[in-house]
């Protein structure tokens, strides 16, 4: 019997349950396999089983955190939504759209009205049944015009959303949206229960977990939901998901065995956690992209040559050698990922050239300039080095940058957004027009470079609305080029989704959306 023969009969009779954790290890290692590589294949071999409780420590998450989704930030309260909570669809890992909530969804009107049908007997943790009215109640949150929700821009285009008897909801746009499904399935929109003309925003969702303590900034835990709407999972009876903002406490609580999951690795330590027993490193590549936003109505980031200064005057591939240590690839200043339908590859490259940029300088009738550049490692991992590697590659285009070291707690709050130059991320969306809508739109909450140019938003609305894909993709292209040629985001990496685990977990296919398995790993893992 060939190894790979061996393997397959190996993994078959774990399936059927006639050979135990033990009797798989010791034959791996008898075929050549190291105890890690044993662990991970007889993981992978395993099929999903109820039982356990699972504890992930994450690199997210702030004291301001509450259940209100119209203020959820980050990666911690996106997958503690999806912890408590269901949008009418989620993503698979191909990044297509599949029903969640609904049972199915379909377009008319040339796609300028969606028909949502629910499933029936689906129920909310209190045992209430979910209706067409808990979802109206829901999208009519984010879209009050008092409300501060930043899924509020991304439903700009829905004119009114109604019931239309228990279990149908009936989407009417203002223009035609072909990709409007896909915005349904965002972090913000799971849907909660019809309360005082508003929703209940407590926590008490149809998810796959219900909530027993959420402490903001700290811990989140629950507990497996009986009467959960999905026969797959979740496999866990409990979970907990732990704040821990810095890098090196997570890897210790890992190493310790005191969690089972951390994200954002330093990958830098990637090689070295790879060679400890009974810890493995899964590596994504999806749509993050790391970034130092500039604000386009401070000067002197107001004037466009010296914001493309800036973009000749950053070593990218420097910064992915050492800072990713090769998780990644350079960024152009397009957030369009790669991966994504219409993504493009604007021109000119922005290369590492301080000639160019003292140029462009000169232009903006400066010989030299003095900036300060705020940076935490909460924005990703190492963003304190790379603003430094910035402020060392800029020095040569005769551009002085002051790094401020910012303190982890309250970066959020106080200084993105707030300072006019800073580092962070972006986990990225599986479209070309959520990516934009969310963060390049003029009136986007968290256009974070406070940048608008006429052109793009006109460019934005009529690509929406086009069904169209040959027209679109030329929407597409000549947006991508304004924002890599016009705008204010220093676009400096594409990240890989870079985490570690017990090996005592299993899991199937990795979502590429963002970080936590697409904020699925709670109900799509389970201990093998």
């Amino acid at each position: 019997m060939s190894t790979g023969d061996r393997k397959d009969w190996m993994s078959r009779e774990v399936a059927r349950g006639t050979m135990n954790r033990r009797e798989f290890i010791q034959l791996s290692i008898a075929a050549g396999l190291t105890v890690s590589a044993a662990q991970s294949a007889f993981a992978a071999a395993t099929p999903p089983k109820k039982g356990g409780s699972f504890k992930m420590a994450s690199g997210y998450g702030r004291k301001t955190d509450t259940l209100n989704p119209a203020t959820w930030l980050d990666q911690y309260m996106f997958s503690a939504g999806q912890i408590v909570g269901n949008c009418l669809v989620t993503i698979d890992q191909q990044n297509n759209v599949k029903p969640d909530l609904a049972e199915s969804f379909e377009a008319a009107d040339g796609a300028k009205r969606w028909i949502f049908k629910l499933k029936s007997g689906v129920t909310f943790h209190s045992g209430q049944t979910l209706t067409a009215d808990d979802v109206v109640a829901t999208y009519n949150f984010h879209r009050d015009p008092k409300t501060k929700s930043s899924a509020r821009v991304l439903l700009s285009d829905v004119a009114e959303v109604k019931a239309d008897g228990p279990n149908t909801v009936v989407f009417i746009l203002k223009q035609p949206n072909a990709d409007f499904p896909y915005t349904t399935a965002d972090f913000h929109l799971p849907v909660f229960p019809a309360k005082d003309s508003a929703i209940d925003i407590s926590g008490t969702g149809t998810g796959p977990f219900m909530l027993d303590k959420f402490d903001p900034g700290v811990k989140l835990s629950a507990r497996r939901n009986p009467n959960y709407h999905h026969s797959e999972g979740p496999w866990f009876d409990d979970i907990e998901l732990s704040s821990m903002l810095d890098y090196g406490a997570r890897q210790n609580a890992l190493l310790a065995n005191q969690v089972h999951y951390i994200d954002r690795v330093d990958t830098r330590q990637a090689g070295a956690i790879k060679r400890r027993q009974g810890v493995k490193v899964t590596d994504i590549t999806g749509f993050g992209h790391y970034v130092a936003p500039m604000n386009c109505t401070v000067k002197p980031f107001d004037d466009v040559n010296v914001r493309q200064a800036l973009k000749y005057a950053i070593n990218r591939d420097e910064l992915v050698r050492r800072v990713l240590d090769g998780y990644g690839a350079p960024g152009d200043d397009n957030p369009v990922a790669p991966l994504l339908k219409f993504a493009t590859s604007p021109e000119p490259k922005y290369g590492y050239d301080p000639e160019k940029a003292k140029a462009l300088l000169k232009l903006s009738g400066l010989t030299s300039l003095k900036l300060d550049l705020s940076a935490s490692d909460v924005a990703f991992p190492g963003a304190v080095d790379a603003a430094n590697l910035i402020k060392a590659s800029a020095h040569k285009a005769n551009i002085e940058i002051n790094v401020i070291k910012e303190q982890a707690d309250g970066y959020w709050d106080l200084v993105w957004m707030k300072k006019p130059w800073s580092m962070s991320y972006w986990s990225g969306r599986p479209t070309a027009d959520g990516v934009f809508s969310t963060a390049y739109a003029a009136d986007a909450t968290w256009n974070d470079t406070y940048w608008t140019n006429d052109k793009f938003n006109q460019l934005l609305k009529s690509a929406r609305a086009e069904l169209d894909d040959a027209k679109r993709a030329g929407m597409y292209t000549e947006m991508q080029q304004i924002v890599h040629d016009d705008g204010g985001a220093l676009v400096l990496m594409f990240n890989d989704f870079v985490a570690a685990h017990s090996a005592k977990l299993a899991h199937g296919d990795i979502n590429s959306n963002s970080d936590h398995d697409g904020g699925q790993i709670f109900q799509r893992w389970w201990m093998a």
